[in-house]
């Protein structure tokens, strides 16, 4: 028996698997990104470095703070840099999972393209979240490197595993927002997911100061944000102070939101163009 390689086959014959359906796209996803990748190459690195200097050395540089009150970092700039990790995987899945998704559905009919031969929802849903996570990840991948020079990290191992679980804190927005996104009929919906969703969890979430300084009632709902959960992950893998119990609830909380947002996101998009 022989194995036939994927970029061998037939786009007429059906997929065997979700994931071989999503790997037909992968030339799409290649292509768009070879045309687009110069576009994000200057802000990918720079943008890492100016938080880092804005908030990290210069604002961090009059902030006096006792590193028990740090959640374990031994500095403004060691614990900030952390939560600045885990907010641009948000918002980088923000502007990925939004206006492109609705061009594809309503603009330029991308989806409906896709879709015109053996290929279903799902297919397209698993390949454009797949290149959501390759976004993600790369993004964060400059970005612990450009602030690994600035000696934020305090163990290597923390900073490999952080990689991972940026995507994990990436996909648990990508796929609700998508799913959001994919049943709209126009783009006025967008403003207040911006405004009322991403500008309050980048600013409210623990990435910039411990939720504890919030009055009770706000930190309770601070703590039950999804990018709460994905900063204190990220801070404790990057300041090598991972305990196991907590860790394991952010996992759940952050994978839990990635498969319900997959369940809806095939529900909305099948609604949308197949009934």
């Amino acid at each position: 028996m022989t194995t036939e390689p994927i970029g061998s086959r037939s786009p007429g014959t059906a997929p065997r698997s979700t994931l071989d359906g999503a790997l037909r796209l992968l030339d799409y996803w290649t292509t768009a990104y070879r045309r687009t990748w110069r576009g994000s190459a200057v802000s990918s690195f720079v943008v890492p470095l100016l938080y880092v200097l804005a908030m990290g050395v210069l604002l961090g540089g009059f902030v006096e703070a006792d590193p028990a009150t740090l959640e374990g970092a031994t500095g403004y700039l060691a614990f900030v840099v952390p939560g600045m990790v885990a907010a641009q995987s948000m918002t980088t899945v923000f502007g990925e999972v939004t206006y492109p998704v609705m061009g594809m559905v309503k603009w330029h009919k991308t989806y409906y393209a896709m879709t015109a031969g053996p290929l279903a929802v799902p297919h397209v849903v698993l390949a454009h979240l797949g290149f959501v996570a390759f976004r993600v990840a790369v993004t964060a991948a400059v970005f612990l490197a450009v602030v690994a020079p600035f000696g934020v990290h305090e163990s290597w191992w923390g900073v490999l595993l952080a990689l991972p679980a940026q995507v994990l804190i990436g996909l648990a927005f990508a796929a609700p927002i998508y799913a959001f996104s994919a049943g709209l009929k126009d783009e006025s919906a967008f403003a207040l997911v911006f405004r009322l969703g991403m500008i309050p969890l980048f600013l409210f979430s623990g990435a910039f100061f411990p939720v504890a300084n919030l009055d009770q009632p706000l930190e309770a709902l601070a703590v039950l944000t999804p990018l709460w959960h994905g900063v204190d992950l990220t801070r404790m893998l990057t300041l090598g102070t991972l305990e196991a119990g907590p860790a394991l609830v952010h996992v759940a909380y952050l994978g839990g939101l990635v498969v319900l947002g997959w369940w809806w996101a095939l529900r909305r998009l099948e609604r949308r163009m197949v009934v």
